[in-house]
C-alpha cells in the first residue's frame, strides 16, 4: 500500500519547521529558499504549506515532452529524470499547484521526491500538519 503526504493546513502554526527540513534534505546549506514547501501566510494567524501532492493524473506528467517525469512506483512520487529533462520548462507551467519550480544554480526542474519514501517534512512536522501516511 502507498503512502500519501497529507496536508492539514488548519493545524499548520507557521514555524516553517517543514521548509527548513526540506532544505537540510536537498541542499547542503540549512536555506529555505532550497525547499520543495514553502509555507505561505494568508492573514494573521492563516498558514498553508504549500507542497507536491503527487497527482494521480499529473499536469506535468502530461506536458512533459521527452517523459521525463515519472512515478517511483515504490514511493508514488513523480520524480524529475535529470538526463531526460530538456528544461523547457513545461511542467513548470502546467502544474496547477505551483508546486514545480526551476533551481537556476542547479539549473535543474526540481519537485518534491518524498525524499525517497522518508519525508523529512513530515517527520520533522511539530504539529502534524504535514503527515505520510496511507
Amino acid at each position: 500500500m502507498l503512502l500519501r503526504l497529507h496536508v492539514t493546513p488548519k493545524r499548520c502554526i507557521g514555524c516553517r519547521t517543514c521548509e527548513l527540513a526540506c532544505a537540510f534534505s536537498h541542499s547542503v546549506t540549512l536555506h529555505p529558499s532550497k525547499s520543495r514547501v514553502f509555507v505561505h501566510k494568508c492573514g494573521d494567524e492563516v498558514f498553508i504549506p504549500m507542497v507536491c501532492l503527487q497527482c494521480d493524473e499529473a499536469a506535468c506528467v502530461m506536458a512533459c515532452p521527452v517523459e521525463a517525469l515519472t512515478r517511483n512506483e515504490q514511493t508514488g512520487a513523480v520524480e524529475v529524470n535529470d538526463e531526460k529533462c530538456v528544461r523547457c520548462m513545461a511542467c513548470v507551467a502546467a502544474c496547477p499547484f505551483g508546486n514545480m519550480h526551476y533551481d537556476e544554480v542547479k539549473v535543474k526542474v526540481i519537485k518534491c521526491d518524498l525524499c525517497g519514501g522518508d519525508p523529512l517534512c513530515a517527520k520533522f512536522c511539530p504539529t502534524q500538519t504535514l503527515e505520510y501516511k496511507s
